[in-house]
């Protein structure tokens, strides 16, 4: 199957480009980014060798329906969407820290109460519970951001605003922005007869200082759905939730020995494999957006992106 796992464009006016964990920014004269959603899958911090074929396309058009469907609680940085992998917006300056908001015990959280840990992010967690039962109410865990290649640590509050990482100010709107989009999410998926577990949200500023949501929004890299149907009867149970998000693929490495530790070797990821992946990918779109996924031609993706960035930046 084809994916695109690396691009190297030059477009006009071209500043720079970034190389993140899935995505490929490029730097348009200081003013516009565009941003590629490639086919690299990474899972605890570590980018996998193969690339998932339509996962790119996938995760760019949940994120910028969300963006559609969000941008009266909370401005964003989006601007057009030119190619079925690519978004185009305003430059910003990202915050330094990622917005990660839980509203059930699960993934890192639900490994660290195991621990018999407590608190988290400077957040307390109430006792009694069990994995994937509701929070009395959602919790904000914020983590730093981690640069290409390093891990994504957890920060409270109070270090972030000791620290000077954010301003208080701003840190009390990304709060607010953070609740909101969570509570918007949570209806959404509701309607689709889903949850949404828990989920992360990235901001940034704009030249007019004015505080956007950036990055991807909503998707199944950032966030953990599962289904409502059945959802209490599993929990009554003790049984694993039905669950749509990347969790799968975490779950598959660990079962084979792989966590991202040192001198740990990733699993072949066979063919089969492969087309599994990309076929939940295409479950989640459907699922989450409640509509068909219509697959973009990938006989030549860098091709066709190329042609599709370069007629937008004409005009």
């Amino acid at each position: 199957m084809n994916t695109i796992t690396t691009t190297n464009f030059n477009f006009p006016n071209q500043k720079s480009v970034y190389h993140g964990k899935v995505r490929e920014v490029y730097n348009i004269n200081d003013e516009l980014l565009v941003m590629i959603a490639t086919d690299r899958l990474s899972a605890f911090d570590v980018v996998l060798p193969k690339g998932i074929p339509y996962k790119g396309q996938i995760l760019n058009q949940i994120a910028t329906k969300f963006m559609e469907l969000t941008s009266d609680i909370v401005p964003n940085w989006l601007i057009a969407t030119p190619d079925p992998n690519v978004a185009i917006g305003h430059l910003c300056e990202p915050f330094k820290v990622e917005m990660v908001i839980r509203g059930y015990l699960s993934g890192h959280a639900a490994r660290e109460y195991a621990l018999g840990k407590r608190t988290i992010c400077g957040v307390t967690m109430v006792d009694g519970l069990k994995e994937n039962d509701k929070f009395p109410t959602p919790i904000i865990t914020p983590t730093t951001k981690a640069d290409n290649g390093s891990h994504d640590e957890d920060i409270s509050r109070e270090a972030i605003l000791l620290n000077g990482i954010v301003t208080e100010e701003d840190y009390l709107i990304l709060e607010k922005y953070t609740r909101n989009l969570y509570q918007r999410g949570t209806e959404i998926a509701a309607s689709r007869g889903l949850i949404l577990v828990d989920t992360k949200y990235e901001f940034g500023k704009t030249k007019d200082g004015v505080i956007v949501l950036i990055d991807e929004i909503h998707t199944p890299d950032s966030s953990r759905y599962f289904y409502s149907e059945g959802y209490q009867e599993r929990q009554n149970n003790n049984e694993e939730q039905k669950q749509l998000s990347k969790e799968f693929v975490r779950r598959w490495l660990i079962e084979n020995g792989f966590q991202g530790k040192e001198g740990q070797e990733i699993p072949n990821m066979t063919d089969e494999y492969i087309e599994s992946v990309s076929e939940r990918y295409i479950e989640l779109f459907e699922n989450i957006l409640g509509e068909k996924f219509t697959k973009a031609d990938i006989s030549n993706i860098d091709e066709r992106i190329e042609k599709n960035v370069l007629e937008y930046l004409k005009h």
